[in-house]
């Protein structure tokens, strides 16, 4: 289970407050529609809520209970979508960093260190180090897992209702046998990622 061992050791090494360390995560790079969500948490290390895990391994009704409880207890929180428009026109790993910057800047409260899973690191307004695997490692860093997955999830399970057809409450946009069928059968939509190979590929095909 993750705790808080990074987040005290990088604090002390640094001389900052434990109650401005910040874990930032995201949910949602793979799939072939909707947004990547990136998500920034400052726990109170006074009133850490129980249970936070890796947001993959945690079942969908733990994490949607969690969720309200870490939005509840933190410090501060921010979780913040980028579009599969904003994915297209850059690319994954680009919208991705800014979405993690996007959400460390929308905090209520500025933080003095960040801690990223992950190896790669967005530019922020204060130290940060990455940490490959931080989402078993560090409870700020599953924190923010948990809230970057459960936001996306409810955004997809409403962009079933937009878009029926493709399954979206089902396979989130991730790309099952379910999802290719309706993206063969349907064409595109509005949230489909169109430089997706999968996607491009039954695009150029209808364009045929």
């Amino acid at each position: 289970m993750p705790d808080m061992t990074l987040e005290t050791d990088y604090a002390k090494q640094l001389r900052v407050p434990l109650h401005s360390v910040c874990g930032i995560d995201e949910a949602g790079r793979g799939p072939w529609a909707g947004p990547v969500a990136a998500a920034a948490v400052i726990l109170n290390p006074n009133d850490l809520p129980e249970g936070i895990d890796d947001s993959k391994r945690l079942t969908h009704a733990q994490r949607e209970a969690l969720y309200d409880v870490i939005r509840d207890q933190a410090l501060a929180s921010c979780v913040v979508m980028i579009s599969a428009q904003e994915i297209d026109s850059t690319n994954i790993l680009k919208a991705t960093l800014e979405g993690m910057a996007q959400a460390v800047q929308g905090l209520a409260c500025a933080p003095s260190l960040g801690l990223i899973d992950g190896n790669r690191a967005p530019t922020l307004p204060c130290p940060s180090f990455c940490v490959i695997g931080g989402d078993r490692l560090s409870l700020s860093i599953a924190a923010a897992s948990i809230l970057a997955k459960v936001a996306r999830d409810r955004l997809m399970a409403e962009a079933d209702d937009l878009y029926p057809g493709y399954g979206f409450a089902q396979h989130k946009g991730y790309g099952t046998k379910a999802h290719q069928q309706a993206l063969e059968r349907l064409g595109p939509c509005p949230i489909h990622r169109l430089s997706y190979k999968p996607v491009a590929k039954v695009l150029q095909g209808l364009q045929h």
